[in-house]
């Protein structure tokens, strides 16, 4: 087991063995960066780690601050209203977010957390196609939102068809431990929180739907005064990233003490996630899109939006033009 003075070492000596992007010429530096986060692994790891901090300190960045925040939605809202920078969230609460006038931009991509419509152990629903008429819970506008309406497509439903009950993830638990909804549709660690300890079963149906991804993104205004320093950052994270692949019990040992919840939980979590950081491509952006179009078709967001508009293009990217 690692203690922290040797847990920071190992984080802080990898990342410094990992060559930094190209020069350019000095921006003007931010007072203080303000990361949203989730309580997830890379994100714990980077916040634990101090490594942003530093690589910003040489960029004139005084301070950074850690806002957390339990879910994507109050995250993308906290960024369009320009309380922080940049943070990670699902797939859908940018299409949320832009679709209400919101002035992000997306700097990242990496695989989603691990998701699960999840009903009872004994529950008498077996599929995605038995959720019919039942209630389930979803955090509105989350990640999770988005698998339930494409898992209910691939198995002949209509979102119309079920009761959606939107509840926070912690709501979430909490309901599903009462049996006051049937099934509840969450991620990682949530989903392994209830797998392990509620007794959740995931339902089958889910199989051939294809694989969601994660975002960072950043208010635009900060995008555009403070290039080099957003990049710097995810450089960071990036490393983080990987290190956090190559070393998954460490990141268990410090999600559990971030989370509460229990070193089998986090584990289990950490052991079916997939670490990696990257640009976005067209084809995340057409991704994307489709989630877009299908939330606009079933009236869930108020307009069309395009993708490409908010995609923000890194420094060295422009250099190479």
């Amino acid at each position: 087991m690692l203690n922290k003075r040797r847990f920071l070492a190992a984080v802080l000596g990898a990342t410094a063995l990992v060559a930094s992007g190209p020069v350019f010429a000095a921006e003007k530096a931010a007072d203080e960066v303000r990361i949203g986060f989730q309580k997830a692994s890379v994100s714990i790891v980077a916040r634990q780690s101090g490594a942003i901090e530093k690589r910003l300190k040489a960029l004139g960045v005084q301070n950074v601050k850690w806002v957390e925040f339990q879910f994507g939605p109050p995250l993308l809202e906290a960024l369009g209203a320009g309380a922080i920078d940049f943070g990670a969230v699902g797939d859908t609460p940018p299409v949320f977010a832009q679709a209400a006038g919101a002035k992000v931009v997306y700097a990242a991509v990496s695989p989603a957390s691990k998701h699960a419509i999840l009903v009872k152990n004994d529950s008498p629903i077996k599929s995605v196609a038995d959720l019919r008429g039942k209630r389930v819970g979803i955090p509105k506008g989350s990640s999770a939102h988005n698998l339930t309406v494409q898992a209910l497509a691939a198995n002949g439903l209509k979102f119309s068809d079920i009761q959606p009950v939107y509840l926070s993830p912690s709501d979430g638990v909490a309901a599903f431990a009462r049996g006051s909804i049937d099934a509840f549709a969450v991620w990682d660690p949530f989903f392994a929180l209830v797998e392990l300890k509620q007794g959740g079963r995931p339902l089958t149906g889910l199989e051939k739907l294809p694989p969601t991804n994660a975002f960072y993104l950043a208010n635009r205004e900060f995008a555009e005064k403070h290039p080099q320093q957003l990049q710097a950052a995810l450089e960071e994270i990036g490393k983080i990233t990987d290190w956090a692949g190559a070393n998954r019990q460490a990141v268990a040992e410090a999600s559990q003490k971030a989370t509460g919840i229990d070193a089998e939980g986090n584990r289990r979590a950490i052991d079916r996630a997939e670490y990696s950081l990257r640009p976005l491509t067209e084809v995340e952006v057409k991704q994307q899109q489709k989630v877009a179009d299908a939330f606009f078709e079933l009236g869930l967001i108020p307009r069309q939006i395009t993708i490409s508009d908010a995609v923000w293009t890194p420094p060295q990217q422009k250099a190479g033009r």
